[in-house]
C-alpha cells in the first residue's frame, strides 16, 4: 500500500451536492472520488476514499493508514476541524503525512471556522477551491 492515499471525510460530507450548495457546490463525494482516481493513476497513486460521521472512526482510519504503510492521508475533517483535539493528537501520533482539505475558504467564513486543531498537526492545508482542493492535495502528495 505504499502508493495508496487515504482520503478521509468527516461529518456531513456524505451530503455533498445537496447540503448548502452555495457554499460547498453541487459535486458529490462520488464525483470527487472519480476525479481523484482519474488524477491518481497517472501519478502512480491509488485512492482509498472513505466518509464517516464519527470522530473515532476517523482516528481509527488515520492509525490504519500508518499501519498499512499508506503514502499519505488527505483529510477533510468537516466540523471536527474546529473542535477535535483527538484528531490533532491522532495526526501527531503517526508519521504518515496528513494534508487537511476544505472545499470552502474557512478563513473567509464565520470566526469559529478560522481555528483548526487539525492544521496545527497536518503537513499542510488546502482550502477554498471546491473539489479542486482535493486534487491540489493529491498533487502535493505526488511531490513528496
Amino acid at each position: 500500500m505504499p502508493n495508496t492515499v487515504y482520503v478521509l471525510n468527516g461529518p456531513n460530507l456524505n451530503l455533498l451536492g445537496t447540503r448548502e450548495p452555495e457554499i460547498y457546490g453541487r459535486e458529490t463525494l462520488d464525483d470527487i472520488r472519480v476525479a481523484l482516481e482519474e488524477k491518481a493513476g497517472p501519478l502512480g497513486l491509488s485512492i482509498d476514499l472513505r466518509q464517516t460521521n464519527h470522530e473515532g472512526q476517523l482516528i481509527d482510519w488515520i492509525h490504519e493508514a500508518q499501519l498499512k504503510g499508506a503514502r499519505a492521508v488527505i483529510l477533510n475533517p468537516g466540523g471536527y476541524t474546529h473542535t477535535s483535539v483527538a484528531l490533532h493528537d491522532a495526526i501527531k501520533s503517526v508519521s504518515v503525512p496528513v494534508i487537511e482539505v476544505h472545499l470552502s475558504n474557512v478563513h473567509a467564513r464565520e470566526p469559529f471556522r478560522r481555528h483548526s486543531y487539525v492544521a496545527m498537526a497536518a503537513r499542510g492545508t488546502v482550502a477554498g477551491f471546491g473539489p479542486t482542493s482535493y486534487l491540489l492535495a493529491l498533487q502535493a502528495v505526488a511531490a513528496f
